[in-house]
């Protein structure tokens, strides 16, 4: 099976690297980044010119791009060159009602769809170590499961189309608010003298234990907001969120609050940060 991985981004070039190392046919891809086409074509994978090229020669479409616009317009550019039995994965996290759209396109020209967002940053988008989760009909996941892996260790069949970024949301939005949580009781322990050493032990011997911590203690200690997971991108997910919550009518109090953290980080120029970031906002180094 041909693959056509289409995005390059800070994900999508980890992700299709690992599919050009372990795919036994023929890898294509495009990116609007030509250095990073070349990149990838340094590894093995055969580049094209664009998203068309891609389409025309592959059997199989993988996308990585950042907004639900993004995808629509991409999917809008290829539906002419989409062809019954072709097998597209959307690997981006937008908006599902918008993935949901973009699925009854691509089947509509015989075509299959799946939705299969990320989780976990770039170190594992690196290493091949994401969390996946996927939106598919029941017979389509485990034919798309193998080349998943190549990506993830863990891979998920949420349901069907749409349900995959429904939990990737989930997901953010969690991790949105367990930052919060760690921000605002790191610095009241920190105020009452309380090392983030000390903090992160404590934490992690007790009910309170989590990843968060543990993964981001040394880089907040240091300061270091250098981007694993942007800012910019993790406020696009709780606002999608907003939305699902306003959809649903749900009330969401503790996501209110971290998309709040996540609109005064933006407008005070920390988009292109780590989200990890938000201590900074937290800690009140923006308040009027």
């Amino acid at each position: 099976m041909k693959i056509g991985f289409i995005g390059l981004g800070i994900m999508g070039e980890s992700m299709c690297a690992n599919i050009v190392k372990k795919h036994n046919d023929t890898v294509y891809c495009s990116d609007l980044n030509k250095d990073q086409v070349r990149k990838l074509a340094a590894l093995g994978a055969v580049p094209c010119e664009n998203n068309i090229e891609v389409a025309e020669k592959a059997d199989m479409i993988i996308s990585m791009v950042p907004t639900s616009k993004n995808v629509s317009d991409l999917y809008n550019e290829l539906l002419p060159y989409i062809t019954e039995g072709m097998i597209c994965i959307d690997m981006s996290t937008i908006d599902p009602s918008v993935s949901v759209e973009v699925s009854k396109e691509v089947k509509a020209k015989g075509a299959q769809f799946a939705d299969a967002p990320v989780v976990k940053s770039k170190a594992a988008a690196i290493e091949g170590m994401l969390g996946v989760l996927v939106g598919c009909e029941k017979s389509l996941y485990p034919v798309i499961e193998p080349i998943l892996r190549y990506m993830g260790t863990t891979v998920i069949h949420m349901g069907e189309n749409g349900k995959g970024l429904v939990m990737k949301i989930c997901q953010n939005t969690l991790v949105g608010e367990i930052q919060n949580g760690v921000n605002e009781t790191l610095l009241m322990a920190l105020h009452y003298g309380i090392s983030i050493d000390n903090f992160a032990a404590a934490v992690a011997a007790g009910g309170a234990n989590c990843a968060y911590m543990a993964v981001q203690k040394d880089k907040l200690k240091n300061e270091d907001y250098s981007v694993a997971f942007s800012f910019e991108n993790m406020n696009k997910d709780i606002h999608i969120c907003e939305r699902m919550a306003a959809d649903a009518g749900m009330e969401m109090p503790g996501m209110e609050n971290v998309k709040r953290v996540f609109e005064k980080g933006m407008s005070a120029g920390l988009a292109k940060e780590d989200f990890r970031a938000t201590y900074k906002v937290v800690r009140g180094d923006y308040d009027d």
